[in-house]
């Protein structure tokens, strides 16, 4: 099995352990609600422990794409993209999962993106809420 396959696994059950072995030792998150990326590994699985266990409601997966695509930096590489859907406080989210991996086959960039605007806006409510919860950010406004 893959990292792809692995992670698509553990996300939907909800493992956020098994994450842990899937990931470069200094990931990238890049967030629809935040300008900068989360970064380092205790920090990118921290968020997704929230988005999995606290933020998320009936997630699944409905569909992959896969080649090549510039990272952040600029370099072509192994690019996945995940499409899901999921409920957050009550709104329909559509999204995408943008997965990089490096040269080892692990996880080095991950981009979220969703639609529609009104779900974002709650997507970024209820993260902010649950990472200050987590102590993940301190309690201030983004």
């Amino acid at each position: 099995m893959d990292t792809i396959d692995r992670f698509r696994t553990a996300v939907e059950e909800r493992d956020v352990d098994a994450l842990e072995a899937l990931f470069a030792p200094e990931p990238r998150f890049f967030s629809p609600i935040k300008f900068t990326p989360f970064e380092g590994r205790a920090m990118v699985l921290g968020v997704f422990g929230v988005l999995m266990r606290r933020v998320f409601e009936e997630f699944r997966y409905v569909g992959e794409l896969h080649g090549t695509a510039e990272t952040a930096a600029g370099e072509a590489t192994d690019s996945h993209v995940l499409i899901f859907r999921s409920v957050v406080n009550g709104k329909q989210i559509h999204g995408i999962d943008l997965i990089q991996l490096d040269e080892k086959g692990l996880i080095e960039e991950f981009t979220v993106m969703v639609r529609p605007l009104s779900a974002v806006t709650t997507l970024g409510e209820a993260v902010h809420t649950a990472l200050i919860a987590e102590g993940l950010l301190p309690g201030q406004s983004r």
